[in-house]
């Protein structure tokens, strides 16, 4: 329930990499803003990159196409159109996430399900902005709506809803997929050394000199108005997501609603997990299985990071500045290398 509308900032400690004019002729460096957010790519080679700007446009533009619920006119938003029961084939980009948001959909017992389209927009956390709280039969209503189990894939790219009423939203997967789609244009470009930042979604390849064994990048500090980090964790040829309920939220009658909706009860998740950010071989599943465990909470998510041994750092508590800092066994590994 990320991309687009939900900002997360994994912020890399880098130097130049974030919001600093670099000057170093060793880095070739791109900055805009994608995706409702800030991205930076940064590649180790003193050499200009032939077409740099239009290689990751180029990325950019094929995730809106296929992905972008904000895209009137996307295949994402034409599937959601779909009648029920109706076979569409659809482009290899939008078959592969819904792939893999069947199998962390399957492991994580349905609490990572894109199928919440419906759901976020009924909070207005998505195209929709009207911020304003459901009455239950609303949420009840809605909820008959959801579950990635009512979609089916079938041979030939096909794809069909068996709930006309389903809608899709793969922001929590395809921003992290973004990473990695710019990420495998940089390594097909022949670069090693590299990295690829999109709102706080990375990937990370190489080193950023010949001292280093990776690049640093910070993990924030939960915060809702300061960007800090806590402390840094150096990383090579992987990929680190962060979801968290600090920054995308509102206020009525006094009561916090933040964005990460249960997919299960249909309200916004209620727990003392502030953010965890999760460390994977690729961004497309460290994005995917972050929403995941915003979603369980931190006894449950921890539970889960065990059990698949994913590395997942947590912040717990009710005041980002007292947080407890939560290490699955994972994660523990990864810090103390």
């Amino acid at each position: 329930m990320k991309l687009f509308t939900f900002f997360v900032f994994l912020i890399a400690l880098i130097s130049g990499v974030l919001f600093v004019k670099q000057d170093r002729a060793e880095y070739q460096t791109l900055r805009g803003y994608i995706f409702g957010t800030y991205y930076v790519v940064k590649v180790r080679t003193s050499e200009p990159i032939k077409d740099f700007a239009a290689t990751v446009d180029a990325e950019f533009d094929k995730v809106n196409a296929h992905l972008s619920v904000f895209e009137k006119n996307s295949e994402l938003n034409q599937l959601n159109l779909a009648k029920a029961y109706q076979k569409q084939k659809v482009s290899a980009e939008l078959y592969l996430l819904l792939e893999a948001s069947q199998k962390v959909y399957q492991k994580s017992n349905g609490m990572f399900d894109p199928t919440v389209g419906s759901l976020i927009e009924l909070w207005g956390f998505g195209v929709n902005k009207e911020h304003k709280v459901p009455d239950d039969a609303q949420i009840k209503k809605t909820l008959a709506s959801v579950g990635l189990n009512k979609i089916k894939l079938l041979p030939n790219r096909e794809v069909m809803k068996t709930q006309p009423n389903l809608t899709l939203n793969l922001s929590a997967i395809a921003k992290g997929y973004a990473v990695d789609m710019v990420a495998k244009a940089l390594f097909d470009k022949g670069y090693k050394d590299f990295l690829v930042d999109i709102g706080g979604e990375i990937y990370a390849a190489g080193a950023r000199n010949e001292k280093e064994l990776g690049w640093n990048v910070g993990i924030a500090v939960p915060a809702e108005k300061e960007y800090e980090n806590s402390f840094a964790v150096t990383i090579s040829n992987m990929a680190v997501a962060t979801s968290g309920n600090y920054r995308n939220f509102y206020y009525i009658n006094g009561k916090k609603y933040a964005h990460t909706i249960n997919p299960k009860t249909g309200y916004p998740a209620s727990h003392n997990l502030l953010s965890v950010s999760v460390f994977a071989s690729d961004c497309m599943m460290a994005d995917a299985y972050a929403t995941a465990l915003m979603s369980m909470g931190e006894k449950d998510g921890l539970a889960f990071a065990e059990k698949y041994d994913i590395p997942v750092i947590m912040f717990v508590g009710d005041n980002p500045e007292t947080a407890e800092i939560v290490y699955s066994t994972a994660a523990k590994a990864l810090v103390e290398n």
